[in-house]
């Protein structure tokens, strides 16, 4: 059975047997603890794999379960993680939290996570901070005393290689950019991401983030002139003749993404017109 690989001092990963476009090697499963602790804390079960879900369970008890967004190879086994391990799974979005026991006539929902919480678990000192963008529920995780700089778990919000998708129907690039500048005051922490290869100075991913989505923009504005349009209501066929000139070269298993993003770009662009 394979095991978390340790990346930090305080966080090791598992990654989940779901490689593909918009994963690219799988899930990262994350596994939090202080040196020496008795507990554990996982953030995003992933997919409802039995082998994977069971690797996670195996060792100290897992006290905590934490979800950074929506997306099913995020969520997909927290409700059976939960029964494995019993514990709680809390997230921003009601649906996906999970009782840490049912009673006999059903537990209750936990409690869902809010921007600024801090989370005591596993003798960690975890802090909740809202990133939406992604999606309108995303969530970062950050380990203030994770080694000199600290940590942060991105989610996907920020990639190991790559950029995010603003993902529909409820993806905001507003909220998007918001939140990068939330996550650059951070320094040049660890990027602990769902997906990709750990990376080395947080705010430095973080300005190269913010390029690349700008110059999207200009491009998206560039094809609207070109086409004599100016930014309005945003139709399907007017994503798709954007989408054409800006991510023509995209290989076709990720334009579904591609087409999202340009529709939350010219959304953006719609509302400050």
């Amino acid at each position: 059975m394979p095991e978390p690989v340790r990346v930090t001092d305080q966080a090791s990963v598992l990654l989940a047997p779901n490689p593909g476009p918009m994963t690219l090697d799988g899930t990262r499963s994350y596994v939090l603890a202080a040196p020496g602790a008795r507990t554990r804390v996982v953030v995003d079960p992933g997919p409802d794999d039995v082998a994977h879900l069971s690797a996670l369970a195996d060792g100290p008890r897992v006290e905590l379960v934490l979800v950074t967004h929506r997306h099913a190879d995020h969520t997909a086994g927290a409700a059976r993680f939960a029964e494995l391990t019993g514990a709680p799974v809390r997230a921003a979005d009601p649906v996906h939290c999970h009782p840490a026991a049912a009673g006999p006539s059903g537990g209750r929902t936990a409690e869902p996570l809010r921007g600024g919480e801090i989370l005591h678990a596993a003798g960690l000192r975890i802090e909740v901070v809202a990133t939406p963008g992604h999606t309108a529920d995303s969530l970062s995780f950050r380990l203030p005393d994770d080694g000199p700089r600290g940590s942060v778990l991105t989610g996907d919000t920020i990639l190991g290689r790559g950029t995010t998708v603003i993902s529909a129907p409820d993806g905001s690039l507003s909220d998007y950019l918001t939140s990068l500048d939330v996550l650059e005051a951070f320094g040049a922490a660890v990027v602990l991401p769902a997906h990709g290869p750990h990376l080395g100075d947080l705010s430095a991913v973080v300005r190269a983030y913010r390029e690349h989505r700008l110059g999207r923009l200009a491009e998206v504005r560039t094809a609207l002139a070109a086409a004599g349009r100016a930014a309005g209501p945003v139709t399907d066929r007017l994503v798709e003749q954007v989408t054409a000139v800006v991510y023509g070269t995209v290989e076709p298993g990720v334009l579904p993404a591609a087409r999202q993003s340009v529709r939350a770009q010219l959304r953006y662009l719609a509302e400050r017109a």
